[in-house]
C-alpha cells in the first residue's frame, strides 16, 4: 500500500491541478517550505505516481470541437478476447476522450467530442458501429457542461 500523503503533499497536489505550471519558488512559498524541500516533495510526487503528468487543457469549443456525446456499449459478449478488442480499437480513436468499464445495463460508456452532428454521424457509422463486439450503441447529446473538473478532491 502507498505511503499516505500528508497535508503539504496535499496542498502541493491541489495547486499543482490548479496550475501545473506554477513556479517552484512560488508553490514552496504557498505551502511553507523551502524552494529546495518542495522540489523534493514534487519528484517524489511524480516518482510515485501519484503526478502522472503535466498537460495543457485546451478549450474543445476554441479548436471547433463544441460537441460532447456519451455513447453507452453494450458488447456481443464478455468473454477476454472481445473486452481486449474492443479496449485496444477504442484507445486507437483519437475522439474518443474517455472510455470506462461499467457495472450496469451496457458495457462502457465512451465519451467522444466532434465538431457536430454531421460530424457524429460520420464517426459513428465509419468507426464506432466497425468497433470489435459492439452489439449495441446508445448515443446522447450533451446540452452544455455545468461542471467539468479535472482537479480531484484531496
Amino acid at each position: 500500500m502507498p505511503e499516505s500523503l500528508d497535508a503539504v503533499d496535499r496542498a502541493i497536489l491541489g495547486l499543482l491541478q490548479v496550475d501545473g505550471r506554477i513556479a517552484n519558488v512560488d508553490l514552496a512559498e504557498v505551502v511553507h517550505l523551502s524552494p529546495s524541500a518542495c522540489l523534493r516533495r514534487v519528484r517524489r510526487l511524480e516518482e510515485s505516481g501519484r503526478i502522472d503528468r503535466y498537460v495543457a487543457l485546451v478549450d474543445p469549443a476554441a479548436v471547433g470541437l463544441g460537441s460532447d456525446v456519451f455513447v453507452e456499449i453494450t458488447l456481443t459478449g464478455q468473454d477476454e478476447a472481445t473486452l481486449e478488442a474492443f479496449e485496444v480499437a477504442v484507445s486507437e480513436r483519437p475522439e474518443i476522450m474517455s472510455c470506462h468499464l461499467m457495472a450496469g445495463q451496457f458495457d462502457y460508456l465512451v465519451h467522444v467530442v466532434v465538431r457536430d452532428v454531421a460530424d457524429y454521424e460520420v464517426l459513428h457509422r465509419t468507426h464506432l458501429a466497425q468497433l470489435p463486439g459492439v452489439a449495441r450503441m446508445v448515443s446522447s447529446f450533451a446540452l452544455r457542461p455545468i461542471c467539468n473538473r479535472t482537479a480531484y478532491p484531496l
